[in-house]
């Protein structure tokens, strides 16, 4: 029991419990209980402040969903985003395949429910997003696009044509894939191959998009899928300008701010002015040594709503109160 309960009287105690229990539980308005118990509607308004920060009233939640609403909030509001989507600290815990499936599965419940007839949906490659393809069982009809080309030496069933192809079939609607490489050797290249007339037509697609879903890479080994596509120097060159995330083959500094590297002659993506005109950007970014390349992503404005984990969370939040977006440096 708190000091502060403990200094409240019996009478006065039940008569916030009966204050709290009509505005909670009953529904009554402010202004209905001041009539009632014949007192202003803000001497109303002091009572459930004071009876929440007494412990007299616990407000609890328990959402038909994985999340931790506080953490979610807490982000949500920190960057100035539409949308954070935590997971719980139980469902946090576990190897990165099964993580990856539960951020994958709460991916999907998110797309099913705000995609709507006539959205474009842009799908980059990551293992996180084929997770979630796999769980998406209902979506509207929608063309699906693929934002970027294929890694090398990928499984078939993990390749992002594939992705694409199944999420398209979920809502029945058209699909447009990039049947070419992430990373290609040279802007020749390039500049042939997005000529052609499939990947011609998926470039189309990008001014259309409304929605694009996207994992958030971290400049390093393992945690990038263009980072391991490139040579040992490429890597090193790219870090030395001040790389720290990806997404969709777009790379951005510690602030946000998008990177010119040359990468992009080199790439079969999204142009990063495209990518930042999406109305609607998911990203999904979890472990721990991706929360860097989380942060710096938050800061661009490109994205939306974030997915992630408890222990992200935890970091992004030091992060974030340690260095405020829009605050000095």
């Amino acid at each position: 029991m708190s000091a502060s309960r403990a200094r409240t009287g019996l009478v006065d105690s039940m008569t916030a419990a009966a204050i709290a229990h009509r505005f909670y539980v009953a529904g009554a308005s402010k202004l209905e209980i001041a009539e009632e118990f014949g007192v202003s509607r803000f001497k109303v308004a002091r009572i459930l402040s004071a009876a929440q920060e007494s412990g007299l009233v616990r407000v609890e939640f328990d959402l038909p969903f994985p999340v931790d609403v506080e953490l979610s909030e807490r982000l949500r509001t920190a960057y100035g985003i539409r949308r954070a989507l935590v997971l719980s600290r139980a469902h946090s815990k576990g190897d990165r395949p099964e993580l990856r499936r539960r951020i994958g599965a709460l991916a999907a419940d998110l797309l099913s429910e705000v995609a709507v007839a006539g959205d474009v949906i842009g799908l980059s490659w990551a293992r996180s997003v084929n997770a979630m393809a796999e769980a998406v069982h209902t979506l509207p009809r929608c063309p699906i696009v693929q934002l970027c080309g294929v890694q090398a030496g990928m499984d078939m069933r993990d390749r992002s044509v594939e992705t694409v192809g199944r999420v398209a079939a979920v809502g029945g609607g058209a699909s447009y894939p990039i049947y070419g490489p992430l990373v290609l050797p040279d802007r020749r290249t390039t500049e042939i191959l997005r000529d052609q007339p499939g990947i011609a037509e998926t470039f189309e697609q990008f001014d259309q998009l409304t929605k694009a879903v996207v994992s958030i890479g971290a400049w390093q080994e393992n945690e990038s899928t263009v980072y391991d596509a490139l040579s040992p120097s490429e890597r090193e060159s790219i870090r030395e300008r001040g790389a720290t995330a990806e997404i969709a083959a777009r790379l951005f500094d510690a602030d946000g701010n998008p990177l010119s590297t040359g990468l992009a002659h080199h790439v079969l993506a999204i142009p990063h002015e495209q990518l930042r005109a999406v109305p609607e950007v998911i990203a999904i970014g979890y472990t721990t040594p991706k929360a860097h390349a989380i942060d710096a992503v938050l800061r661009s404005g490109i994205v939306n709503t974030l997915i992630t984990d408890a222990e992200v969370a935890d970091v992004l939040h030091d992060l974030v109160t340690q260095r405020p977006v829009g605050g000095s440096t």
